[in-house]
C-alpha cells in the first residue's frame, strides 16, 4: 500500500472542501483532497448549478409559448415553439463540465494533490483511499470533513423506477407529462416551477399547512399567486403513502380523503441528510447534534486536529456558507487566528419570483424582545421592474427602531437574487438606514427599490 503525509487532508471536493483545499495551497500548505466523483460536489454536479441551468432554460421557452400564443407583453411574434430536452440536458452538462475542469484547474494551481476514490478513517490522523489504481494511505497533521450532504428517502417511496431525486430530475431527456413533488421546499417548488413551465403537468405535496416553511407568508404570498397562475395544483396538509398499486402514480392521504394522483415521475424532496455513512467514522469519536457533527466557532470537532464544514455540520445547508467555512478552516491550519463571527448568510431561493432573505425577519425581531420599524417597497413603482413586465415582489427592511441598525432584509421579485450581496454587505457594516438611504442607488435599477425601503422607513419614500 502506497502511503502519502502531509499536512492537510480534505475530505470531499465539493464548495467547502475544495475552497479549502485551494486556500491551504495558497497559503503554502502541503494539501491533499479526496473526492470520489467529479470536484465541485452536489451543487456544482448535481444542484445549484444544474439546476439553476434548468430553470433558465424552462424560462426562456415559457416566454417564448407566451409570444407564439399571442400573450407576450412585447409585441414579439414567433411560430410555436418546441422543446428538445435532451439538447438542453446536454448544454447544461457542458457547463458543469467546465465548472468541474474550472476547479480541478484551480487545485492543481495551488498544488493540492488530488485523489480521486472513496476515503475511510482508519484513525483521527490516517485514511485509506481506495483509487483505480489501488489502495493507499494518507496520514495528516489535520484533516477537515467535507462530505456534504444527500437527499432523504421516504420510506414509503424509496428512489427507483417513477419515484426520483432531485438528481435523476436533473437528467431527465424528456419532459414528463405528469409530474408529482412530494415536498414543498426551494428544492421541490424551483424543479416543480422548472418542469411546468416546460408543458408538464405539475401537483406538489406538502405535509404542512405552508410552502417554503423557511420564509414567512408574506414572502411566500407571491410565489403561490405564480404557482396558481402556471396551473401548478399544491395540496398542502397532505402526506404521501406510497405508489399506486399499479405503479403509475402515488396514493395521497388529506384530512378529508385518501386519492391517487396519476404520475409519469414522482420528485421526493423532502429535504437532505449529512454524508456520513461508509468512509469509517465510527472509528472517530466526534460529538454529535443530532444527525450532523457538532463544531465549534472554528469549525473544530470534538477531536483534535479534525475539523468538519458545510452540510456535514447542519444548517443552513448552503454552498456559500460552506466555501466560507473551508477558507476559515485554510487559515487557521496555517496558524492564523480566526472565529466565525457572521453576523448573516443569505439565502435564495429560485423559485418564480425569486426569495431572498439576510438576516431577521420582522416575527424573529420581534420575538428577541427588540422594537423594530418594518418598512416595504413595492416592484410595481419601480421603474426597472414595470419595463421588464416583472412588477410582482417587494423589498422589505427590518431595522431597530432607536437607532436605525438594520437587522434584517428580505425581498420577492424577479432576479432579486443579485442583491442579495448588498443585504448582507450592509448587515455585515452595521449599516443603518440612513446609510442606505445617502447611498445613491443607479437608475433605473432594480437595486433603488433597496433604497426607496429605507427612505420609507425614515417615513418619506418618494416614489410611493
Amino acid at each position: 500500500m502506497k502511503e502519502i503525509t502531509c499536512k492537510l487532508l480534505v475530505i470531499g471536493a465539493g464548495p467547502g472542501g475544495y475552497a479549502c483545499a485551494i486556500r491551504a495551497g495558497q497559503l503554502g500548505i502541503d494539501t491533499v483532497i479526496v473526492e470520489r466523483r467529479r470536484p465541485g460536489g452536489t451543487c456544482l454536479t448535481v444542484g445549484c448549478i444544474p439546476s439553476k441551468a434548468l430553470i433558465h432554460v424552462a424560462e426562456s421557452f415559457q416566454s417564448v409559448r407566451k409570444m407564439a400564443e399571442g400573450k407576450g407583453m412585447f409585441g414579439i411574434k414567433v411560430q410555436t415553439p418546441d422543446i428538445d430536452l435532451g439538447a438542453a440536458i446536454d448544454w447544461k452538462d457542458g457547463i458543469v463540465g467546465r465548472l468541474s475542469g474550472g476547479v480541478t484547474g484551480l487545485l492543481q494551481r495551488a498544488r493540492v494533490k488530488i485523489l480521486h476514490g472513496t476515503a475511510r478513517f482508519r484513525d483521527g490522523k490516517t485514511v485509506e483511499v481506495e483509487t483505480e489504481t489501488g489502495m493507499q494511505m494518507v496520514r495528516a497533521e489535520a484533516v477537515v470533513i467535507a462530505t456534504g450532504s444527500e437527499p432523504v428517502a421516504l420510506p414509503s417511496l424509496p428512489f427507483g423506477g417513477p419515484v426520483i431525486s432531485s438528481t435523476e430530475a436533473l437528467a431527465l431527456r424528456e419532459v414528463p407529462r405528469r409530474l408529482v413533488v412530494v415536498g414543498g421546499g426551494y428544492i421541490g417548488l424551483e424543479l416543480g416551477t422548472a418542469f411546468a413551465k416546460l408543458g408538464t403537468e405539475v401537483t406538489v405535496v406538502e405535509a404542512t399547512r405552508q410552502l417554503l416553511p423557511q420564509y414567512d407568508e408574506e414572502l411566500v404570498k407571491p410565489v403561490m399567486a405564480r404557482l396558481d397562475r402556471l396551473g401548478i395544483r399544491v395540496m398542502l396538509g397532505a402526506s404521501a403513502e406510497g405508489l399506486a398499486p399499479d405503479g403509475a402514480g402515488i396514493v395521497v392521504r388529506t384530512d378529508k380523503d385518501k386519492q391517487t394522483l396519476a404520475a409519469d415521475r414522482i420528485l421526493v424532496t423532502v429535504g437532505r441528510r449529512p454524508s456520513i455513512d461508509g468512509w469509517g467514522i465510527e472509528e472517530l469519536d466526534l460529538d454529535r447534534a443530532g444527525r450532523f457533527i457538532r463544531i465549534d466557532d472554528r469549525c473544530r470537532t470534538s477531536m483534535r486536529g479534525v475539523f468538519a464544514i458545510g452540510d456535514v455540520t447542519g444548517e443552513p445547508m448552503l454552498a456559500h456558507r460552506a466555501m466560507a467555512q473551508g477558507e476559515m478552516v485554510a487559515e487557521i491550519v496555517s496558524g492564523a487566528k480566526r472565529v466565525w463571527d457572521k453576523r448573516c448568510i443569505p439565502a435564495v431561493c429560485f423559485t418564480d419570483p425569486q426569495i431572498v432573505s439576510a438576516g431577521l425577519s420582522p416575527a424573529e425581531a420581534q420575538a428577541q424582545g427588540l422594537d423594530v420599524k418594518v418598512a416595504r417597497f413595492p416592484f410595481a413603482a419601480n421603474g426597472r421592474a414595470l419595463t421588464t413586465g416583472e412588477e410582482e415582489g417587494f423589498v422589505r427592511i427590518v431595522a431597530r427602531a432607536d437607532n436605525h441598525l438594520v437587522l434584517g432584509l428580505q425581498a420577492v421579485g424577479a432576479e432579486i437574487s443579485e442583491l442579495s450581496a448588498a443585504f448582507a454587505l450592509s448587515i455585515e457594516m452595521g449599516a443603518r438606514l440612513e446609510d442606505i438611504a445617502g447611498t445613491i442607488h443607479a437608475h433605473p435599477t432594480r437595486s433603488e427599490a433597496f433604497q426607496e425601503a429605507a427612505f420609507k422607513a425614515l417615513g418619506h419614500a418618494l416614489h410611493i
